[in-house]
């Protein structure tokens, strides 16, 4: 027997990631740039047993099955082989987030599944490797595995699967201080996945050319702007990114928005046109997270519980990469 447990955050898209590379090995079309975000969080145990006869998926205390199962699965089998052990395990996870509701639930699970996999199985990976294996469930939980800010580059267009691509840091998390407030809007499950509403996206948008053309130059500009700590102008090209993204998405009839969603988008322009620096980023779900200056943080936040239909915000910052928490033999 041979187990790990890790903790991992999820990241934020400032910069988005929308499209993959057509072939093998699950690439991303475009480049992105992420914050890890302290205040939620996901934690995964994995234990690898020669007395299992199959494997064993608990995911919030449910037993997997389906598509969720084969993705733990398919990972699971990568490290196995890696490790030349055949061993079955058990592994279980649990958040503190809504899951598939566009709260970034599997960059922060598949992040801290990599990291507990690799560790239980004995294998000694640098950081890169093990957002390389990341990548290949979750394209944003390459980036989980670091923390601060962090940057995952497009795939090559002829892809193979053996290509390595991992996430790299490029700034810690202190290098811009922000507070991220996060406005949830639903507690339920997205009904659109977002491999399934990137390939609608794809195959359907008539704007997926402008966006593959638009996002790495929006890419490099918000890259230059967190590198020169110009708040406003990270703010600005972040929602330039946010709003491109979901237009595509929108125009092939992949709407991820409802009514407090809006609502939040109008809090936010309406605390801007008062002189607040406030910008919004929205992944592929209804939440609507905002970037502020930490001294800025309170009136934001209550302008979002006051929007109809926001059910709650939480407040978040830059966090701490993947990381085991427990090894075998221990408390």
């Amino acid at each position: 027997m041979s187990d790990a447990v890790a903790l991992a955050h999820p990241n934020f898209a400032l910069s988005k990631y929308w499209g993959k590379r057509a072939g093998p090995g699950n690439f991303p079309a475009v480049p992105s740039l992420s914050v890890t975000l302290a205040g939620f969080a996901t934690r995964t145990s994995v234990r690898f047993d020669e007395s299992y006869s199959g494997d064993d998926v608990v995911l919030d205390g449910q037993e997997a099955a389906g598509r969720p199962r084969e993705r733990v699965v398919a990972l699971l089998d990568r490290v196995r082989r890696a490790a030349g052990d055949e061993r079955r395990a058990r592994v279980v996870s649990t958040n503190d987030l809504p899951a598939a509701s566009g709260l970034a639930s599997s960059a922060s699970g598949f992040a801290a599944l990599a990291v507990a996999a690799v560790r239980a199985a004995g294998l000694d990976w640098d950081a890169a490797r093990v957002s390389d294996l990341a990548r290949r469930s979750s394209a944003s939980a390459a980036r989980s595995v670091f923390g601060g800010f962090v940057e995952l580059e497009a795939g090559p267009l002829d892809v193979t699967e053996d290509v390595l691509l991992a996430a790299r840091p490029i700034a810690p998390g202190e290098h811009l201080p922000l507070c991220v407030l996060v406005a949830i809007t639903s507690e339920r499950a997205k009904a659109v996945g977002s491999t399934e509403g990137m390939r609608r996206t794809m195959d359907r948008s008539p704007f997926a050319g402008a966006w593959l053309e638009q996002a790495p130059k929006l890419h490099a500009q918000l890259r230059e702007a967190l590198l020169s700590r110009d708040f406003i102008r990270v703010g600005e090209l972040t929602e330039a990114s946010t709003l491109a993204m979901h237009a595509s998405a929108i125009a092939a009839g992949v709407i991820y928005w409802n009514g407090a969603t809006l609502a939040a988008i109008d809090a936010v322009r309406a605390l801007r046109d008062g002189g607040l620096a406030a910008y919004l980023t929205i992944d592929a779900g209804p939440h609507v997270k905002v970037l502020v200056r930490p001294a800025d943080a309170d009136p934001v936040e209550s302008a979002l519980r006051a929007a109809p239909g926001v059910l709650r915000v939480v407040r978040g910052h830059a966090g701490e990469g993947a990381r085991i928490i427990r090894e075998e033999g221990a408390p």
